[in-house]
Parts: C-alpha cells; structure tokens; sequence
C-alpha cells in the first residue's frame, strides 16, 4: 500500500475511533420512558397483608377493578450518565422524552439528595392522599403544620425554626399545608404576615415581610402535615418516590371505605398530586405515563386539568380521558362511568 493509502486508512480509523469514543461521551439529559403500573386497590406481594393499601379499625369494600398508579423511569443523572447514541435513539422514540438533566436533578444536589428528597415527597404525598380522602367522607381528620425547613435566603430567617408548630396566619387558624399557602397567598409580595407558631411549648407572633416566587407572596419555610386518623390506614409502596400518586392513593382509600365498586370493574389509571384539601396538581411525564398505563391494560386515564394540553395531544389509542381538577371531581366522574362508559364528564380533548 502506498504512503497516501497508509495515511488515508490511518485517518479513516482515526475518526471511527474518535466517533465511537464521542458516541459514548455522556450527555446533560436524562431519558423518561413508560414505568411500571400499580393498582392501589391490589396487592403488593400475595396475601392481604401485603395489600398496598391496608386499613385497620375500619370496614373496607373490595373492588375487582383497576385504580392504577402510573410511573416514568428515568435513564440518565448523576450516577449513570446518558450518553449520546442513548439520547439519540430516545429523540427518535415518541415513548421516550429526552429533557435536560437539571430538570431532574437540580444543579447542585447530589442524587442521594435528589433520591431524599423525593422519598419525603412520597411520604407527604401519602399523608396528603390520606387526609383529603377521610375529608372527602366527611370522617374528622385533625392535623398540624409543623415546619419542615427554610429556604436559601427565606424572610422568616431568625423569626421561624424547624420544628416549628404553625398554628395561624394573621390570626386565622390553619389546619394544613394547603390552607397555609392559601392564606399566605392571598397578600402580595412585600406585604408582612404575622404567624403564630409554637416552639417548646410557648407561642410566639412573629412578623414576616413576603418574599416573592413565580409572582406570588411567600414566606420561605417548607411544611408536612402531622395528621392524627379514627384509624389506621397504611400504604405500603417499595422503590417509588416523588408526589404525583397522591390522587391514586386517595381514591383507592376513598374505595375501599365505601360499599360498591368505584370503578365497576374498568381498568382505571391516573396521575395527580394531592394536597390536604384534595385539589390535584399537574406533574411531569405524563405522556410516558399514559403510555405506561394504556400497556398495562387501561382504558380509562384521570389527567390534572394542568396536564390536559400535553395529554390531548399524546394520547394513546384507546386510552379515554378525564380532566379531574380535585378528588370530588374523580369520584363524580368515576361513578357516573360506573355502567355507563359512554357518560358525558369532564374531558381534557
């Protein structure tokens, strides 16, 4: 071979090493794709004990149907890099959503901090499910705001600690996180609000001038809800983090306190936090989660009204869809489907 074959080949090998080695190179994305489905009213392992939902102290109904969480898995992050033949075959895959990896993990937190963080969303989103589905039955449910934490920078730094009882907002008592925001909420972005918390026994009154977010008037602390039930209601799910099961979770207990079928046997599957009050929030991936959902077997997909847009435009085949604002909503939506597939509800088309 001559000197110019020789260099030719030689550079020809280059650049297929160069592009094997530049294909494997990590990317700043992570890959959502459709995750597993779980039926709330369905076990976990095979005996009753291990029903995902176990209440106690209590008469329960059961349900031959379906009210399934939905889920994304997630490739990609901190700990296992995406790299970019991954990326590129997930921007060719309508399954599968390539999104920026801070969108996940925030810039900054570790993915055990990510993984912590998400793991107490899970816990307050049960606690939520659970507050908001005893409310809804009109069962007493007494709660208390304690505060969880203060943001970088949060107004009510050296006036607010962690621990914190909150008990009122200018007075007004407040019976949860939701309620809390509510009345914080209603001031604009500057204003001062005077909180009454508990700490050690005492009560004190401080007055904090609002910080703004996104526009709207904040105090800078973060809450969980400490719920006191008639009875005990456990939910047991392993490996699943994050706040968007809280309306599945919710109407699973609602359910299985109630005579009859919520569902009449459909194949449901939905997704949506909940707060205390029961109003339900959009979340992230729900394409893939529709898509999730319909594999497994569903037919019917309880979409957050914030969410409508983008579920309209993905839905799969033989997926139907029903906006629900708030649990009253689903339930109402749900027992007028019962027997009747064809009802007129709130739909997100």
């Amino acid at each position: 071979m001559s000197r110019r074959g020789v260099t030719l080949a030689s550079a020809g090998l280059l650049v297929v090493v160069l592009s094997a080695i530049a294909a494997l190179l990590p990317v700043p994305y992570v890959a959502l794709s459709p995750g597993p489905t779980t039926n709330t009213l369905g076990n976990t392992g095979t005996s009753q004990a291990t029903a995902l939902i176990r209440i106690d102290g209590r008469r329960t109904y059961p349900d031959r149907g379906h009210l399934d969480l939905t889920t994304v898995s997630v490739l990609g992050g901190p700990r296992q890099k995406l790299d970019l033949v991954t990326a590129l075959r997930g921007w060719l895959d309508r399954s599968i959503a390539i999104i920026p990896q801070e969108q996940v993990f925030p810039p900054g937190q570790t993915a055990a901090q990510v993984e912590k963080e998400s793991t107490a969303e899970m816990r307050d989103s049960q606690e939520n499910a659970t507050t908001a589905a005893l409310r809804s039955l009109g069962i007493p449910v007494t709660t208390r705001v304690r505060v969880a934490g203060l943001s970088k920078g949060s107004p009510s730094q050296g006036k607010v600690r962690k621990g914190d009882l909150v008990l009122a907002v200018d007075g007004t008592p407040v019976d949860g996180g939701a309620v809390l925001r509510q009345r914080i909420t209603r001031h604009k972005p500057g204003d001062q609000v005077t909180l009454t918390v508990e700490r050690d026994g005492e009560r004190l009154s401080p007055t904090i001038t609002t910080g703004q977010a996104q526009g709207h008037a904040i105090v800078g602390i973060t809450t969980r809800d400490e719920a006191d039930y008639p009875f005990t209601v456990d939910i047991g799910l392993q490996d699943v983090g994050g706040p968007s099961a809280g309306l599945m979770f919710a109407l699973g207990i609602v359910d299985k306190l109630t005579p009859g079928s919520l569902t009449g046997g459909a194949y449901v599957a939905g997704t949506g936090t909940i707060d205390d009050q029961g109003d339900i929030g959009s979340i992230g991936g729900i394409t893939q989660k529709m898509l999730g959902a319909r594999r497994a077997g569903a037919t019917i997909f309880l979409a957050p009204a914030g969410n409508c847009a983008e579920a309209a435009a993905n839905v799969p085949d033989g997926l139907r869809l029903v906006k629900v604002p708030d649990l009253t909503s689903a339930v109402s939506s749900l027992n007028a489907l019962r027997g009747h597939p064809k009802a007129a509800v709130p739909s997100c088309a």
